[in-house]
This record gives C-alpha cells, sequence and structure tokens, in this order.
C-alpha cells in the first residue's frame, strides 16, 4: 500500500469546502512511517545532495526531520512558533489564510554558508516554508532543498517556491479537490 493511501483526507476542516490532508495516520502506521522515512533517506543518499544539517518547521517536521537527521546521519534544527524557543531568536512574520503569525529560529542555530535541508509535511500556499526559508537565510545559511510529504500543487505554493528559486521535493500530491 503506497504513502498516499495512508494519508486520511478530512472534508470540510478547518472550514467548508477544504479537504484537509491528515498526515497523522500514514505516521501511526509503522508500515507508512517508514516508507517516509526510507524514500526520503534513500533520495538523499542516491541523489548526492549535499547538505550540512537538517531544520524542520513545527510541528509535524520535527518528527519527519528528527528521523531523517537520524537515518542520514546529520544535526537538526527546530524552527518553531513564537515564544517556544528559550534562547535568543531570529523572527520571521509570514501570512496565514485568516492574519499573520511568526516563526523563529535560535540565532546560533546555524552558521554562515551551513547548507541546509528544510523538511515539512505538507505544502500548500508555500507561506510557510518561504518564511522558514527567510530565517535561514537571516543567519547566513543556504537553502538546498526543501522536502516535503505531500504537495497540494492546485493550490499554488510549489510554483511560489519554483519562482523563487528553490529546489523542492515531494513524496506525493494531491490535486484538485
Amino acid at each position: 500500500m503506497p504513502i498516499k493511501s495512508r494519508i486520511r483526507t478530512i472534508p470540510d476542516y478547518p472550514k467548508k469546502g477544504i479537504m484537509f490532508r491528515d498526515i497523522t495516520t500514514l505516521i501511526k502506521d509503522p508500515v507508512g512511517f517508514r516508507l517516509v522515512i526510507d524514500n526520503l533517506t534513500q533520495r538523499y543518499i542516491r541523489e548526492g545532495v549535499e547538505f550540512d544539517v537538517i531544520v524542520g518547521i513545527e510541528s509535524r517536521g520535527f518528527i519527519l526531520g528528527g528521523a531523517l537527521a537520524y537515518t542520514l546521519g546529520r544535526g537538526f534544527v527546530p524552527i518553531r512558533k513564537k515564544g517556544k524557543l528559550p534562547g535568543k531568536v531570529v523572527s520571521q512574520e509570514y501570512e496565514l489564510e485568516y492574519g499573520t503569525d511568526v516563526m523563529e529560529i535560535h540565532d546560533d542555530a546555524l552558521k554562515k554558508g551551513e547548507k541546509v535541508l528544510l523538511i515539512d509535511d505538507l505544502l500548500a500556499t508555500g507561506g510557510t516554508a518561504i518564511a522558514a526559508a527567510a530565517l535561514i537565510e537571516k543567519l547566513g545559511g543556504v537553502v538546498v532543498e526543501m522536502a516535503f510529504i505531500v504537495d497540494l500543487p492546485d493550490v499554488g505554493g510549489s510554483g511560489k517556491l519554483k519562482d523563487k528559486g528553490y529546489n523542492m521535493f515531494t513524496l506525493t500530491e494531491f490535486e484538485g479537490d
């Protein structure tokens, strides 16, 4: 059974007309979770994409990024919601569907020129990924690639990332609906 079939769709969440793609059913399944981590691990070994550290976006990016950092022998850096990190931070505001939010990274989390693989569960509008990339770049890091389990191409995020010159990899996509 492939990855896509293990992702639950919840209609009308968080509002009417939205088909929410819930990866919790995928990662609770030991075979599904292993498929995700094994596929990503093999991609970065086989393709020879060079990076120094994995940065994961709160919260599902932590699950994926932590496991992938372990399998690839790299460090892991979290990007968190405002007020969650204990040390000195750098902040980035970004737009949500109904307003704005702020994400943060420790100001000493990356070295200038450090190559980063940015990880999150799902790519929709691209706003979160673009804000995370901005944080990485503020610290002098270089986003080598962004990886996601799911792309929702009809929402437009993948196009925005490509327009900004970011490399991107996804394991599956859901079009329409």
